[in-house]
């Protein structure tokens, strides 16, 4: 019996990357969409062993739903990466009360929702892991995408407070933090060049150093609550906006 993991936003960019290095490493892969149902089928066709389950992550109530159908089919769910987001533009000047509410509802509350069903009712062998993605603007925060931003902090609050909650060692709650990986927004293939190596080391940041990133923490080395960032140093910089205009600048 293989260990299940759950990858939301699994279809396509990072999501998509860290499904497939969970399924070329052994695991069966539940691949969850909102609306890249093609994406998800070819995804899954490539691996050894996966699904694909559909749900807007914009309903709390219907992707607790969700997870509680999984915990009760899966045998051996260990792994919940909260990967999804939504990244549209408001700014600190000016917040717009729609991107906020879709912001906080899909990047914190939502997956904060799933990962307390998923610890509440998964059968795992081992421990289970949850794995938040985040983002590098939690330590290295600017004035762009401001609801984003306001999101991405809350949910990075819960990484601690709900690795303090947890009443088994055996379940670990974690942060992953990347930084500018793949083209952004309405990023031009030139413009991305030049914003991704905007980090201490100067280099692009491989979304496969991210699954990778993934795929150590769902061993569960670490300590419950901590975070690791994936991002070539950018959040130990101090930016006075988004890569994605310092490049346009």
């Amino acid at each position: 019996m293989l260990p299940s993991v759950l990858v939301t936003g699994g279809a396509r960019r990072i999501g998509a990357t860290i499904a497939r290095s969970f399924g070329l490493a052994g695991w069966h892969v539940v691949i969850h969409h909102k609306d890249s149902h093609d994406e998800a089928e070819a995804l899954a066709a490539e691996l050894p062993t996966a699904e694909v389950v559909q749900c807007d992550l914009g309903d709390i109530e219907a992707s607790a739903a969700m997870i509680e159908v999984l915990t009760a089919r899966l045998d051996d769910w260990r792994v919940l990466v909260n990967c999804a987001a939504v990244f549209h533009e408001d700014t600190v000047r000016r917040l717009d009360p729609a991107v906020f509410e879709e912001a906080v509802t899909v990047n914190a509350a939502t997956p904060a929702r799933m990962a307390q069903v998923f610890l509440a009712g998964a059968k795992a062998k081992g421990g289970r892991r949850v794995i938040d993605v985040t983002d590098m603007k939690i330590a290295n925060p600017n004035p762009d995408f401001f609801s984003y931003t306001m999101a991405k902090h809350a949910f990075d609050a819960t990484v601690r407070m709900m690795a303090m909650a947890q009443e088994s060692t055996a379940d670990r709650i974690y942060g992953l933090a990347p930084g500018a990986m793949l083209p952004s927004f309405d990023q031009l293939p030139e413009e991305h060049l030049k914003s991704g190596r905007m980090n201490l080391l100067e280099r692009l940041t491989d979304p496969q150093e991210l699954a990778d990133a993934a795929l150590f923490l769902a061993e569960g080395w670490l300590a419950s609550g901590e975070t690791l960032f994936v991002d070539s140093g950018q959040h130990l910089l101090s930016l006075p906006r988004d890569v994605l205009f310092l490049a346009r600048e």
